[in-house]
């Protein structure tokens, strides 16, 4: 049995009668201020799931469903949250510092004044989401960004590589030491696409033979 408790208060939220909870349906479920830590969650369901202020950090969340969760304040610390579904998540001021979410999907998802840095977004569909937070070191190659709110965001050092970036907001957001080659930008411009001119080679004017 795996009791999951409340990080401060340690008063028992749920008691699970399993060895392992991976798959198991948390559903609309009030569990604000759970400590989910280091534990195995694959394909957990947190669909609709108030989850404010919960600690997952180092977890395993690969494939999970937070769609329409509450997770504003969460920690996702180092957590492996490969292909996860966050869709429509309100998770303002929450903690992904280092965590592994490529190919996750954040559409719509609200994130303002949270911390991504050095997460691994490769391949996240971060479309239509609110992203003005912190993004420094962030993996965000081949991103699908399309309309996304990144306003005064923290995109130092970020890799934007082969990304799409159509219509996004990018006024004031920090972009030194940025890689964007190949990336779709906000007017559908493509980075570094200029063809490359062969040209003919052309003898010195003084040259005569040859």
């Amino acid at each position: 049995m795996i009791e999951i408790k409340h990080k401060e208060t340690g008063q028992i939220l749920v008691r699970i009668d399993a060895d392992d909870p991976g798959g198991y349906c948390f559903d609309s479920a009030r569990l604000s201020g759970a400590d989910f830590s280091g534990q195995q969650l694959v394909r957990a369901d947190f669909h609709n799931a108030d989850l404010r202020n919960a600690d997952f950090s180092g977890c395993n969340l690969e494939g999970a469903n937070f769609h329409s969760a509450s997770l504003t304040g969460a920690s996702f610390v180092n957590a492996v949250a490969r292909g996860a579904n966050f869709t429509d998540c309100l998770l303002e001021g929450s903690c992904f510092c280092d965590a592994d979410c490529s190919g996750a999907i954040f559409r719509y998802a609200r994130l303002p004044n949270s911390d991504l840095t050095g997460a691994n977004l490769t391949g996240a569909d971060l479309s239509v989401a609110d992203l003005r937070c912190n993004l420094n070191e962030a993996n965000l190659a081949r991103a699908d960004l399309r309309g996304t709110d990144l306003s005064g965001a923290n995109l130092v050092g970020a890799n934007l590589m082969l990304s799409n970036m159509f219509d996004a907001k990018l006024a004031d957001a920090r972009m030194s030491r940025i890689k964007m080659e190949g990336a779709i930008g906000p007017h559908g411009q493509r980075v570094g696409a200029q063809a490359r001119v062969h040209r003919k080679a052309v003898r010195p004017w003084w040259q005569f033979w040859g």
